[in-house]
């Protein structure tokens, strides 16, 4: 019992400290566009353009969700991503979504507004110039397994949205995501009555986008091992994942506060993005 508690006070202080110390400073959003609205809660997406972006437009785009245990954070954590890749031609969005801290919700919610950004991002893509297949979704943490539930976790569907358009993203790019609810894998007994069909790692089929996993093996939240294994079963499901470890690095290394890292996964992201036909290689 003392090592299970000691456990859960591990993961209580890593995502409280991640939830407030990942803002990115010194960028600013394009347009901060509301998608979603539950009660008096407005959820916004946070919007950067290409230069010379026009409304006609068919460009690639990805959305990002924030980490923070599913208890807080800011989409801003995604910014100099988001900048980053709308300079190589992408519209790129950072997603708000309800978190405990601010909305008393639980992880289902979450993932409910996950779908919700990248359904809503599908139906408006003449309006922002997007193509609608080519919609990558990406977080880190929590926000990993927010956007890999969008592509994979059946129901969590907001009431009064039209099914019809899908919420799968078209790819996705996750940072030491936690993608395993299961009975020894992260958030388990906040997650227990849904866990099934709320776990990335337990859903992986033919229809899982393609996607690339960034972790250190010194993350202290999500084992190497979870990774490596998440990457076998996508591979014997036929889809491909790009797993790359990242030596004695912890949980959040590849953050913008840490120039180095987040240059060398930036590269990575790129590389993959490229392969897919996302971005045009200089």
């Amino acid at each position: 019992m003392k090592t299970t508690r000691h456990y859960l006070y591990i993961l209580f202080i890593c995502a409280f400290f991640q939830a407030f110390s990942l803002e990115s400073k010194g960028f600013t959003a394009d347009q901060v566009i509301e998608y979603k609205k539950v009660g008096e809660t407005s959820l916004n997406l946070h919007v950067f353009y290409p230069h010379g972006h026009r409304k006609g437009d068919k460009r690639p785009a990805i959305v990002f969700f924030f980490g923070g245990g599913w208890n807080g954070g800011s989409p801003s954590q995604f910014y100099a991503h988001c900048q980053h890749l709308a300079s190589k031609g992408m519209v790129a969005m950072s997603a708000e979504y309800r978190v405990k801290s601010r909305d008393k919700t639980t992880p289902r919610e979450c993932v409910k507004d996950g779908k919700s950004a990248v359904r809503w991002i599908r139906q408006q893509a003449k309006e922002l110039g997007i193509d609608p297949d080519r919609i990558a979704a990406g977080g880190g943490s929590a926000g990993g397994q927010v956007a890999a539930a969008a592509a994979m976790a059946s129901g969590f569907e907001e009431e009064g949205e039209d099914s019809a358009i899908s919420a799968r993203p078209d790819a996705l790019i996750l940072f030491n995501p936690v993608f395993d609810n299961g009975p020894n894998g992260y958030g388990y007994y906040r997650v227990k009555e849904y866990w099934k069909e709320f776990s990335p790692i337990h859903n992986i089929s033919e229809a899982t986008p393609p996607t690339i996993v960034f972790l250190g093996t010194a993350d202290k939240l999500i084992p190497v091992k979870t990774a490596k294994k998440y990457k076998r079963l996508m591979e014997e499901k036929g889809r491909r994942c790009d797993l790359h470890l990242y030596e004695g690095e912890p949980h959040g290394f590849f953050n913008y506060g840490n120039r180095d890292n987040y240059l060398r996964t930036l590269t990575e992201m790129d590389r993959f993005l490229s392969s897919l036909g996302y971005l045009i290689e200089e």
